[in-house]
């Protein structure tokens, strides 16, 4: 059975354990081991705990197996980091955490943004209601999509 729950000060270090292997595959996607989720310390971690909110997966093993983070800026909710375990993954696990990241700010315009070579994550936020409304060329290689979502 899994759990989701917001996540407590003492849970971050695991969780920025999981984001360095969940984060491996984008890595591979863009031949970069320097994306900025896998340059991330438990600093900068903390500092989005303090600002916004940071939801976890805990299976019965009581493992954090996902996690994904929020902070309302500005009337909007910017989600980000969502991530499952590499072996986890294809179960359901980001459509939990999403759905539960919008009831923790109910009612609000929800932001998020993906690489153009992340058609999974794509398909998953569309599927889930999302809309593109921006892409942004980074580099040659690089382009962002912004969706959203009301």
């Amino acid at each position: 059975m899994l759990i989701i729950q917001k996540a407590q000060r003492n849970d971050l270090e695991k969780i920025l354990e999981l984001q360095y292997l969940a984060y491996q595959s984008e890595a591979k996607l863009f031949n970069d081991p320097d994306i900025p989720p896998l340059k991330q310390n438990l600093n900068d971690v903390v500092d989005e705990f303090d600002k916004g909110t940071i939801l976890k997966v805990v299976d019965e093993n009581e493992e954090i197996i996902g996690s994904v983070r929020a902070y309302f800026e500005n009337g909007n909710v910017h989600v980000g980091k969502l991530m499952v375990h590499p072996k986890k993954q294809r179960n359901g696990i980001g459509t939990r955490l999403l759905e539960a990241i919008e009831k923790e700010y109910p009612g609000q315009r929800y932001e998020l943004f993906t690489s153009t070579k992340s058609v999974s994550n794509i398909k998953l936020y569309e599927k889930l209601g999302y809309k593109i409304f921006k892409k942004e060329q980074i580099t040659e290689d690089l382009c962002f999509v912004y969706l959203e979502k009301y």
